[in-house]
């Protein structure tokens, strides 16, 4: 599949579907319905499955937007959560991602893409939507938490916060690494608001 063939939109309430038919069952992963970020880790594990689910159909009700989804046609097939930092206590709450600067900042904190669909540009054109809507809401600056995998491959699983060459293609740049493997990641937003 061609990233051509693929169009993006922002999740709204009106797309809540789509989200539940991509995430399946497991909610994209052990439950997870990309609430990991936004809670504690207590919280988290407390809340896995259903309330999990329900807590990100609420941030999704509440708006704005909490990230974009990726469709090959009608079928939605990846997802990517962009927010303002301070959205996701626990990352804020990281040593090895703390803060760069006191830089306003959005995050990308998380990047799932459909099986079928894996290693086809679909996490590079979902960076991409992700920052144009981060931009639209008037950011500056959108970072992400990218692993590095130079040593080798990885399973897909452990990649969900995207791989390096993914932010590199969609024009991310490192300017800071607090961990041999966690680089931050970093694209200037041209027009936002503020």
């Amino acid at each position: 599949m061609p990233t051509g063939a693929l169009a993006t939109a922002p999740l709204t309430p009106d797309r809540w579907p789509d989200v539940e038919r991509l995430f399946g069952p497991r909610g994209a992963c052990g439950g997870c319905w990309c609430m990991a970020w936004r809670l504690t880790r207590a919280e988290w594990e407390r809340q896995k499955g259903e309330a999990n689910r329900a807590a990100f159909r609420r941030v999704v009700e509440g708006g704005p937007p909490p990230g974009v989804l990726a469709y090959a046609g009608q079928v939605p097939v990846g997802w990517c959560a962009v927010a303002p930092r301070e959205a996701y206590s626990h990352l804020e709450r990281s040593r090895v991602l703390r803060r760069v600067d006191a830089t306003p900042v959005w995050s990308v904190s998380c990047l799932f893409v459909a099986k079928p669909y894996r290693r086809r540009g679909v996490s590079v054109a979902l960076l991409r939507a992700a920052a144009e809507l981060a931009r639209a809401q008037g950011a500056v600056v959108v970072e992400g938490y990218p692993v590095d995998a130079a040593s080798g491959t990885m399973p897909d699983p452990f990649a969900w916060t995207g791989t390096v060459s993914a932010f590199r293609a969609a024009d991310f740049v490192e300017v800071a690494r607090g961990s041999p493997t966690r680089p931050i990641m970093r694209r200037l937003l041209s027009g936002g608001r503020g």
